[in-house]
């Protein structure tokens, strides 16, 4: 009976000591060439709004409450949602800091169904007089002991990919004007 006891203490133990050695951080990203000028891709993207025409997340629950706080296109800009859906959650993005025609960061915070806090980015540089590269960027992290969940789940390449959908629904909302 005390090896039966001292090997279901060792197996649940051992998640917990490989979290310790597990990492906590990891980013995601993507990105799109886009075919306008930096100019006109940078002055829509600058506006949090515009991304519920793009953002892969906007779109899992249409119904869900927005809430506005400042001036859309400038630092400290708040833009919330709340969802009844547990996919979406509670939570709300602030534009941090705004390099004009190369880069957006951004403050996440989530509230609901998990508190967390990240930075994201949306960077631009032109590729050529009409064509625009921009890039998505977010950087999570997961405290110990949930950090073990990054083991089992792919965490990067699931919000990459939705990083790239979203972006390539920018390219077409774009380019269409």
């Amino acid at each position: 009976m005390k090896k039966i006891i001292v090997a279901l203490l060792v197996i649940i133990a051992l998640p917990f000591i490989a979290a310790l050695f597990t990492t906590k951080e990891y980013h995601a990203w993507g990105s799109v060439n886009i075919n306008r000028p930096i100019k006109d891709v940078f002055d829509y993207i600058v506006l949090l709004k515009n991304q519920e025409n793009y953002s892969t997340w906007a779109e899992m629950d249409p119904e869900m409450k927005r809430i506005y706080q400042g001036t859309d296109g400038t630092v400290g800009f708040i833009a919330g949602w709340e969802s009844q859906k547990e996919d979406v959650g509670v939570g709300e993005q602030e534009i941090t800091a705004i390099d004009p025609y190369k880069r957006i960061d951004y403050e996440l915070r989530f509230k609901t169904p998990f508190e967390s806090t990240a930075p994201a980015y949306m960077t631009v540089e032109s590729i050529l007089p009409n064509e625009t590269n921009v890039q998505w960027h977010f950087d999570g992290k997961m405290d110990y002991p949930m950090n073990i969940m990054l083991w089992f789940m792919d965490f990067e390449t699931m919000i990459s990919n939705d990083f790239d959908k979203g972006l390539d629904k920018l390219q077409v909302i774009l380019e269409k004007k």
